[in-house]
Parts: structure tokens; C-alpha cells; sequence
């Protein structure tokens, strides 16, 4: 039956998740997927960073920030010229930041 939630096995940065979707959504989900992973190991390669939650962190702000710039048209581009880039940037910096004082003793554990 269309419409039926399926389950589908992905992996991301070699960590498998279960995600439902249903057969139509199937190849716009695997597009993510790719997007999502090639994201991740980029940010992880270039920061040498393998704490996954800040690697997803970090991707999840830069493909939105993508997102954002490259709209065309919509609440979307207004929303993406209203900020100020350099702005944006120093609170991404901040971010992470915060982000690697807060995990800095779960890397410790990942030891």
C-alpha cells in the first residue's frame, strides 16, 4: 500500500540508523543520506574532529546555511539576506565553541 511507513537501514559516518519512510520517499531519503554523510566526513576530515555529535552539529549548520543562501525566492531568501554573514559565521564559531567545551570530556572517554 502507498503511504505505509517502511524502514530503512542507512549508514552515516559508519553508523547505522533505521529510518522510516515510505516506498516514495525512499530515493529523495537515500539524496539526503549521501548529502548528509559526504557533509559529515568533510567537516570531520578538515576539523580532525570524530566526535559525531558536533561533526552532525556542525554539518546540520552548514547545509542549512546552504540552504539559506542559495534560496530562491520566499520567506527563505528574505530570512538569508536579513543576516548579516559575518554575523552568522562568528555565532557558527561560537557554537562550536561551546559545542567542544561541553563534549571535550566525552572525547576523553572516547579514548
Amino acid at each position: 500500500m502507498s503511504g505505509e511507513p517502511n524502514f530503512l537501514d542507512v549508514k552515516i559516518m559508519g553508523r547505522e540508523y533505521r529510518v522510516a519512510c515510505t516506498p516514495e520517499e525512499r530515493d529523495a531519503l537515500l539524496l539526503a543520506v549521501d548529502l548528509v554523510d559526504n557533509k559529515m566526513r568533510d567537516i570531520a576530515q578538515r576539523t580532525k574532529n570524530t566526535i559525531a555529535e558536533r561533526v552532525a552539529v556542525m554539518a546540520a549548520l552548514n547545509i542549512a546555511h546552504e540552504h539559506l543562501s542559495s534560496a530562491s525566492g520566499g520567506a527563505a531568501n528574505e530570512f538569508a539576506e536579513a543576516v548579516d554573514s559575518s554575523e552568522t559565521k562568528r555565532r557558527i564559531g561560537d557554537m562550536g565553541a561551546r559545542l567542544d567545551a561541553v563534549l571535550a570530556p566525552q572525547q576523553q572517554l572516547d579514548l
